[in-house]
């Protein structure tokens, strides 16, 4: 009997990813993002746990606002990270005119060229935007995209999103539950003809490496260097972030805006670990821009910084007092790695 209810709360979160993607894609765009806005509401009065790790990691990069401010920038960032889900329910209906009217890309200039010549490009990215879409946007104009994406709970949502993602020609390696994922990488990255794009930002494996973020020491995964060192693929930053779109473009009143940092290569001397170190501290670097930029892309609501770690998340002194919200599902961790 113990386990009966964590059984009802899958079957409702199944249930709940099915009817998202035939039902939110069915709805009127106005109402869909509307929809998603009310759910990132609630889930901000709400003060759950990743709501708390957002406001804490808002504030270490942000730390001039005040606490109101940092409150209308966690309600922005967690209505940014509703509208990722919502294009992700609709983006299987999308036509490719609609994809690419939804994306903006800057300094892509090299990485077209390796792509018309059908070598592999590795990219490292954040939690940043809507990753989904950019990887439909290359998938159409560069080349398709392989990733890895963490193993989520329960299983029948993973296979959901896995079907979704592949259904816009992303290649997807499971991070557990399978073989060892750095070996499919090893062979997509020797193999060409794919864009390698790895959600670095934050450190699964505990075998990461600490980097400068925005004057923090935080925790980034160092697989897109390795691999970039061990195969001789060229390594790329790519953020991502939404921005307001023009009146009659974009989806939802936001477009996604893709730009590439130039080839990064390693600054120093030394052993494989020492050189991939320093460029996962240039792809911080180069991510750090659109953190402190767009904050609110940066959708975060797991521990990154080393000082977060092994603390506890408070609640906040404005949650603390708030009306009692109804009830709304936690977002899924690592939807975006």
């Amino acid at each position: 009997m113990t386990g009966l209810p964590r059984r009802a709360t899958d079957a409702v979160s199944v249930l709940g990813f099915k009817l998202g993607w035939s039902v939110v894609r069915a709805l009127p765009e106005r109402a869909a993002y509307a929809l998603f806005d009310r759910v990132a509401d609630v889930a901000v009065r709400r003060d759950g746990k990743g709501i708390r790790r957002l406001r804490s990691n808002y504030a270490r990069v942000r730390p001039e606002l005040s606490e109101a401010e940092l409150d209308t920038l966690v309600r922005q960032g967690m209505r940014s990270y509703m509208r990722y889900y919502c294009e992700a329910f609709r983006l299987p209906s999308l036509s490719r005119a609609q994809v690419d009217g939804a994306v903006v890309v800057r300094g892509d200039a090299e990485v077209r060229e390796l792509c018309a010549r059908g070598e592999a490009v590795i990219a490292f990215v954040g939690h940043l935007g809507n990753f989904d879409l950019a990887a439909a946007w290359s998938a159409g104009n560069l080349m398709p995209v392989t990733t890895v994406a963490e193993r989520l709970k329960p299983e029948e949502v993973f296979q959901e999103f896995v079907a979704f993602r592949r259904s816009i020609d992303m290649d997807i390696i499971p991070l557990t539950g399978g073989e060892d994922p750095f070996h499919g990488l090893l062979d997509a990255a020797r193999g060409g003809g794919r864009i390698i794009a790895l959600a670095a930002d934050r450190d699964l494996t505990n075998g990461g490496v600490e980097v400068d973020l925005l004057g923090h020491r935080a925790r980034m995964a160092k697989g897109p260097a390795v691999l970039s060192l061990m195969t001789g693929a060229p390594l790329y930053a790519a953020r991502i972030w939404y921005e307001p779109a023009p009146a009659g473009e974009g989806l939802g009143g936001h477009r996604t805006v893709i730009e590439f940092s130039e080839r990064l290569v390693p600054r120093v001397q030394g052993t494989t670990a020492v050189r991939a170190a320093d460029l996962i501290q240039q792809c911080a670097d180069h991510l750090a821009v659109t953190i402190r930029e767009h904050t609110s892309s940066w959708h975060m609501l797991q521990r990154v910084f080393v000082d977060d770690l092994a603390a506890p998340v408070m609640p906040s002194a404005s949650a603390a007092s708030a009306p009692a919200a109804p009830a709304a599902s936690e977002p899924v961790a690592g939807a975006t790695s």
